[in-house]
Order: C-alpha cells, then sequence, then structure tokens
C-alpha cells in the first residue's frame, strides 16, 4: 500500500504495533527494538541538524578499528544506539563499527544481537552532505551458554530485522523485517515518523551506476569493461547511463533503492577483500535490496549467503536492481574466463 494519497497519518510506533498484531503469540520485544532504534534516530537527527552551533563536528582524535578517523558525531551515534538497545534488556549484545570487540550489554538473557554502523559517511559531516546509520538484528543462538563473537558471526539470511536512517534534506528511516521495506520521514513538527511506503518496490533496471571511478586503475577488467558499457550511447537501453556518487552507502543506497540503478564498491589493489564490511554495510542493506526485488552479490555468490569469519569482515559488493546487477555479473564472468583461459 502506498501513504502518499491516504490522508491517515500512520506513525512508526502505530506501523510497528499493527505489524506485530498480524501475528498471534508475538512477544513485541522486536517491535520495542525497532521503537528503540527508532527513538535513538530522532535524538541522533536532531544533532546533525544542528552540529555546526554546538561544535560537535570535527574529528575526536582518534582512530577506530579499521585506522579510520573518528569523528565526535561517530562517537555521538555510537553512544545513542547501544544506550536505546541497552533499555529495554531485549538485546544481549551490539556490534558496531567503532568498537573492536562485542559489547554485552545488561540483558545477559536477551534474545537479540544487533550490528551498527552508527554513522556510514562520516567523512561527509564537515560539509554538510547525508549521511545515514544503518542496522542489523539477529536472534540469539539461545542453546549456547557462553556469549561470545561465535553467536554473532552468522549469514546475512538469519537477519530477522534490518534498515537505515539518513539523514539529508529530510530524516528518513527504511527497514524491512522480511516482509518487504517500509519507509518513514520524520516530521520535526511532531517529532514522530510517518509512514511513505509500506511496501516500496525498485525498478528491476536503473539508469544511473555509482561508485568512485578515481581507483579505475585498479579494478578487474570485467569491471572496467563494464563502466565503459554503461557510458556508451545506445538509445534503446537508454544509455549513456548517469554518474552518481555521494560516498555515503546510505545515501547512495537509498537513491539506488527509489530510483533503480547499480551501487559498486570493488575489490582493488588497496582493498583487496574489499573496503565496506559484511556485517554491519553490505548485509543489512542487500536485505533491504532483496526484499525491494533487487540483487546484492560480492561478484561471485549471493551477498546474504556468505559465511562470516570475523565480525569486521569486509568484501566487495555489487547491490542494485535486477537486471543491472545481472549485466554486471555477465561481464565479471566472461573477462573472468579469458583472464584464467577458461572457455
Amino acid at each position: 500500500m502506498n501513504n502518499k494519497g491516504n490522508k491517515r497519518v500512520i506513525t512508526l510506533e502505530e506501523f510497528i504495533i499493527r505489524g506485530q498484531n498480524r501475528f498471534p503469540g508475538a512477544t513485541g520485544e522486536l517491535s520495542q527494538l525497532l521503537r528503540d532504534i527508532g527513538l535513538a534516530a530522532k535524538i541522533i537527527s536532531r544533532e546533525v541538524n544542528k552540529a555546526g552551533i554546538t561544535n560537535i563536528l570535527g574529528e575526536e582524535g582518534s582512530q577506530n578499528i579499521h585506522g579510520e578517523s573518528v569523528k565526535k558525531l561517530d562517537l555521538f551515534a555510537d553512544d545513542q544506539l547501544i544506550s536505546a538497545l541497552d533499555r529495554s534488556n531485549i538485546t544481549c549484545m551490539v556490534i558496531s563499527e567503532e568498537n573492536d570487540g562485542i559489547v554485552r550489554l545488561s540483558a545477559d538473557a536477551g534474545k537479540y544481537i544487533v550490528y551498527l554502523d552508527p554513522l556510514d559517511g562520516s567523512s561527509n559531516i564537515d560539509v554538510n552532505v547525508s549521511i545515514g546509520s544503518i542496522f542489523s538484528v539477529y536472534m540469539r543462538k539461545m542453546d549456547k551458554d557462553v556469549l561470545g563473537k561465535e553467536e554473532a558471526l552468522q549469514p546475512g539470511v538469519k537477519q530477522v530485522a534490518a534498515g537505515y536512517v539518513l539523514y539529508g534534506s529530510s530524516t528518513i528511516m527504511a527497514y524491512t523485517t522480511g516482509l518487504g521495506v517500509s519507509v518513514f520521514t520524520l516530521d520535526p513538527s511532531i517529532g514522530e515518523f510517518i509512514l511513505c511506503n509500506d511496501d516500496i518496490k525498485m525498478p528491476e533496471y536503473g539508469t544511473v551506476y555509482s561508485l568512485n571511478e578515481g581507483y579505475y586503475n585498479s579494478w578487474d577488467l570485467g569491471l572496467k569493461k563494464y563502466i565503459k558499457y554503461c557510458q556508451v550511447e545506445d538509445n534503446a537501453t537508454k544509455r549513456p547511463y548517469k554518474a552518481r556518487y555521494i560516498g555515503s552507502m546510505v545515501a547512495d543506497l537509498h537513491r539506488t533503492l527509489m530510483q533503480g540503478g547499480i551501487f559498486i564498491y570493488p575489490h582493488s589493489s588497496k582493498y583487496p577483500n574489499g573496503k565496506l564490511r559484511l556485517m554491519y554495510e553490505c548485509n543489512p542493506l542487500s536485505f533491504i535490496i532483496e526484499q525491494a526485488g533487487g540483487i546484492a552479490i560480492n561478484g561471485e555468490n549471493r551477498i546474504m549467503e556468505i559465511e562470516p569469519r570475523s565480525i569486521h569482515q569486509r568484501t566487495p559488493i555489487y547491490i542494485g536492481s535486477k537486471q543491472n546487477v545481472l549485466k554486471l555479473k555477465e561481464f565479471l564472468d566472461t573477462y573472468s574466463e579469458e583472464a584464467t583461459g577458461v572457455s
């Protein structure tokens, strides 16, 4: 159902409760977890919008586990999300980009494990470009007594919920529990997320490609050939495609979700295993895109079927509209076979 023509306002909380009521016997714990994330998102949105005034812009002075400079707003977002998840005693641990290992919460018996990228695209903070938060939710393996990393290392197909919040010209929250993708916009006048669309379906084909072309010389031949294909004029396929790259994965993926096309972050000589993190960037956004009818692969296999080896594991990703990703896969396969001499 598209809510655009519906004058009835539906809030995030009401929508979550409605969804819960569709399942007799539901405990409401996942619903509470989603509401907690929604609350943290409102607080982060408020600080993002007044960051320059409150002196929360700039670098904090340290580096995270990945060797990246930490912004003040990174730490604020991390604290808000973890605090929100800790308050309801249903999440047993959190894994965040800003923390080396797992963060055990007060609810040892909690049934959920949450992965977080508290502020994706934070290198854009100081220049007022859209940034976002990403979350991914798994069920704890309750047959295990010890709460450790092995519990958190589950493939993306095991996700029970995932979503993102985009802080841009408006604040948007999108999430899925495996029953389609719902999108909400924060109305600052009432402080509530309002339903915009409860069943987003992305176009099967789009005319936008998104990647950092500055790394062209470090790509595989198949990807180079695909990008050249995107730039060739052809009326039948509406080429050349438009190149759009924000440098904040949430922002680029939100545009891809709404308008179609493809987002690419490949492996390269600098990042032989890819740069983006599997568990708290690629898996949750792949869940969203797949639920909207798209595809997400690492060049060979489905992203969400990758068996993780570490909580901060990296992967290449090719994600977006079905036809675009399949076309790219043709180029990767064809030129990989040529390189290896396979006929």
